[in-house]
């Protein structure tokens, strides 16, 4: 059964574009993006666009995408990026590990991430899905050799 579309501003709206801004949490902002949809006001239209056009979670860009389809706004879908997705993430990445003691684990070295920056981690898990773990492992391993 779909959702049928109203034709307002929710009346969770604040909420949502808090949650849809949330950019340690690409799930919360998936979620949010999925709720925007189902409401046809230019207000939700012009958040979707803005996290179609900017969230730096392709998974995320595309849901926005597909709901504005829903909508029947004239939109295209962006095109995957292929390099870093946050600036300097890998520079992040090294300093993170250069922290930590010589012998210190990668277990360690995912534990620290999560808590310095939780926005990097947040944004390559969602971004890599089932591959981030083998990501991240190769990004510390590599980190050791600059």
């Amino acid at each position: 059964m779909t959702d049928k579309i109203k034709n307002e501003l929710p009346p969770n709206y604040e909420e949502l574009k808090k949650s849809v801004n949330r950019m340690s949490n690409w799930r919360e902002r998936l979620e949010a993006v999925e709720e925007l949809g189902k409401w046809k006001h230019q207000r939700t239209i012009d958040v979707l666009t803005r996290k179609m056009e900017l969230d730096p979670v392709y998974k995320v860009q595309e849901a926005a995408y597909q709901n504005l389809k829903k909508l029947g706004e004239d939109v295209q879908l962006p095109s995957r990026k292929k390099f870093e997705l946050i600036k300097d993430a890998n520079k992040v990445l090294f300093r993170i590990k250069k922290s930590l003691p010589r012998d210190h684990t990668f277990e360690q070295f995912e534990e620290k991430l999560k808590k310095m920056r939780e926005d990097l981690y947040d944004t390559y898990e969602g971004d890599k899905g089932a591959d981030f773990d083998k990501w991240l492992k190769e990004a510390w391993e590599t980190a050791e050799k600059k």
